[in-house]
């Protein structure tokens, strides 16, 4: 089955009860026992719901996984896969990551004696340096938040692999539309499902998936236990919006190519970040590992003050200055002062997250009104 079929049906079965097409949305706490312990496969809905069990099954079969957990945020799927850890116990990380989850590392479990390691991934033989017999994670971004590191995941697995390492990748830049960790080897792939499997900017909601059932019950009994589960309504959206999901990423990446090559020689930019750019730094990479190269776009603005970021950043008329990425309209993103606000100006400075840097989320609007847009602001 083709990725754009498995969108809208993988998982998917008409409602028994009455034909019905879509899933019917759930909206149950608790379901009756014909006695106790004897049920229809459903107890408790922090557990499990019928909503959210099509869209698990949905969601792994676009990630070629055999299981799926979703989770009330995608930082509610990041917090579970790092409680599989012990105090003691080392990840290995990348230097250029989403604010979030730099603080949950850095804020919270680092409190609990679990200590991480940010470094410069783009080269995988670097992780070995960092490896010792503590080290039990390897958590890989790519393409990375904002500066579009790429990531060789394939690489970084074989080095894990050799140590017995889990490897878990945040995947939510790249979609399972244009990038599948798990058939490069990773043993976890997360997405905040927020993004662009959702795609409309209404639901919040993260996502695991893995081929390993070890794993899977390790997961899942966090997930029971600490009960970060999304409800039954965020499903259904998600479901929704996943039946879209190949057709808004051809537009995403088509709109992403043409405003990167408006960019990329404007007079008011210094620098710009996309990965489909041949001298983008492992664009090879990148080429080898993803189907096409998003709809993601940083830029530095040449010799703009912070006040002349702002400026420009709040004159947009198509695009819309908000967090998040991912949904069918055109974000800009500030990262230093918004989503990456949380890691320190000396650290986001060393990998170019400068006062002077936005971030694109390149829509499916029209493209002409895109770059009319850009070039007004621009100026």
């Amino acid at each position: 089955m083709k990725f754009g079929t498995k969108a809208i049906h993988a998982g998917l079965e008409p409602d028994p009860s009455t034909g019905a097409i879509m899933t019917p949305i759930f909206q149950t706490s608790t379901y009756v026992q014909e006695s106790p312990g004897k049920n229809k496969g459903f107890g408790y809905a922090r557990g499990k719901n019928p909503t959210r069990s099509a869209l698990e099954k949905n969601i792994a079969a676009l990630e070629e996984g055999k299981h799926c957990l979703c989770f009330s945020s995608g930082m509610g799927a990041t917090d579970a896969v790092i409680k599989l850890l012990l105090p003691g116990d080392e990840v290995i990380t990348g230097d250029d990551l989403y604010g979030g989850s730099y603080r949950m590392f850095t804020k919270i479990f680092a409190a609990y004696g679990i200590k991480f390691h940010f470094i410069n991934m783009t080269d995988a033989n670097n992780i070995s340096k960092y490896i010792n017999d503590k080290t039990k994670l390897i958590w890989i971004e790519t393409p990375t938040n904002p500066t579009m590191q790429i990531i060789d995941i394939e690489a970084c697995v074989k080095i894990a692999k050799q140590k017995n390492i889990m490897v878990a990748v945040d995947n939510t830049f790249a979609s399972p539309y244009l990038q599948n960790p798990l058939l490069l080897g990773a043993d976890i792939v997360m997405h905040s499902v927020t993004k662009y499997l959702g795609g409309h900017s209404d639901v919040v909601m993260g996502a695991l998936i893995t081929n390993d059932d070890k794993i899977h019950e390790q997961l899942a009994f966090i997930h029971n236990s600490c009960g970060a589960v999304p409800g039954p309504m965020d499903s259904f959206l998600v479901l929704r919006g996943i039946k879209t999901l190949h057709l808004r990423m051809e537009r995403h990446c088509f709109n992403g190519r043409k405003v990167a090559e408006f960019l990329k020689p404007h007079p008011r930019i210094e620098k710009i970040y996309w990965p489909g750019f041949e001298d983008h730094p492992n664009h090879a990479i990148a080429k080898k590992q993803m189907k096409d190269f998003g709809g993601m776009i940083s830029i530095v603005l040449k010799n703009a003050s912070l006040e002349d970021t702002f400026k420009i950043a709040s004159s947009f008329k198509v695009f819309s200055l908000a967090e998040s990425l991912g949904g069918v309209e055109s974000l800009i993103n500030h990262p230093s002062t918004m989503t990456h606000a949380a890691i320190p100006k000396a650290e986001r400075e060393r990998v170019g997250v400068t006062d002077n840097l936005l971030r694109l989320s390149v829509g499916v609007e029209d493209i002409e009104d895109l770059i009319e847009d850009l070039k007004q602001a621009l100026k």
